[in-house]
């Protein structure tokens, strides 16, 4: 069954002057204009398509990638707002912007602001629409996240704390101020690891590797750049931390995990004052 507000594969059933149409099973075809057919098509052909509704509830298929599929949180731009309907959202697709009624906006929504949103389809009309109410779209699965599990997080609002973060499409998490040394964006996706799941089904969340990866990629990182400064180094496990920030913008405590990890691979000597690299 074709999933409406998500990528389908679907099989070119018939071509038409202005497009083709896709079978999408139990008698049901959806159009793809030609302006999507970016090679000559062939019935029988499979296409991976964005499924939506036009204007007129008529199901169409895109090759165009959105912003945000059902399930999804994003930051979208306010591109309109409707006085009795609600914003109009700019989500990537050219023919049709998103809707974001009145009763889902958290605080009300105004032309060329952008808003955290999640988009989901509406029961009544089988219309994709959006809500920034996102916190009644988060923690409705109890999160099964082991410690050093690797997500993806949304940055969504900073706190006094630090940035509440979407994890996965799914709950919400926390990366702490006191434990970063660079902050990320408001609207930036990062790399984060589960610190622990919290009774309230929240998630303690750390940009750092806690379980070695980011020791060994910063390894690597040392190893570069000690062949492109002719072996060695005054920059050591004993510099100030600003120094080895500037440098490769991490901690003094993960500086010395990877410095520690290639002594003890001997790829590198410690000298006083100085780390050369050895050829190993």
């Amino acid at each position: 069954m074709v999933k409406i507000g998500k990528f389908n594969r679907l099989k070119i059933s018939r071509l038409t002057d202005f497009g083709a149409y896709l079978d999408a099973g139990n008698g049901v075809e959806i159009l793809i204009p030609a302006k999507y057919l970016t090679e000559v098509p062939a019935e029988g052909q499979e296409l991976d398509v964005f499924v939506y509704t036009d204007s007129e509830d008529r199901l169409i298929a895109s090759t165009e990638h959105p912003l945000v599929e059902v399930g999804q949180f994003a930051f979208l731009q306010v591109v309109d707002v409707h006085p009795r309907v609600g914003a109009f959202l700019d989500w990537g697709i050219t023919a049709k912007d998103l809707l974001c009624p009145f009763n889902e906006q958290r605080t009300r929504m105004v032309k060329g602001g952008l808003y955290c949103v999640y988009a989901y389809l509406d029961d009544a009309t089988k219309r994709i629409v959006c809500s920034s109410k996102i916190e009644k779209y988060l923690g409705n699965v109890y999160p099964e996240y082991r410690p050093h599990q690797i997500v993806e997080a949304l940055v969504v609002r900073r706190t006094e704390i630090g940035y509440m973060a979407i994890v996965n499409n799914l709950h919400a998490g926390m990366i702490y101020v006191d434990e970063l040394i660079t902050h990320p964006e408001i609207g930036q996706k990062v790399t984060a690891y589960v610190k622990k799941v919290r009774e309230d089904g929240k998630i303690d969340l750390t940009l750092k590797d806690t379980n070695g990866r980011r020791a060994h990629g910063l390894a690597d990182a040392i190893i570069d750049y000690l062949k492109t400064h002719g072996g060695s180094s005054t920059l050591t496990d004993k510099s100030s931390p600003e120094e080895i920030a500037a440098k490769f913008g991490c901690s003094k405590k993960d500086f010395k995990k990877a410095v520690g990890l290639l002594y003890k691979e001997r790829k590198i000597d410690l000298q006083p004052g100085r780390m050369v690299l050895t050829g190993k």
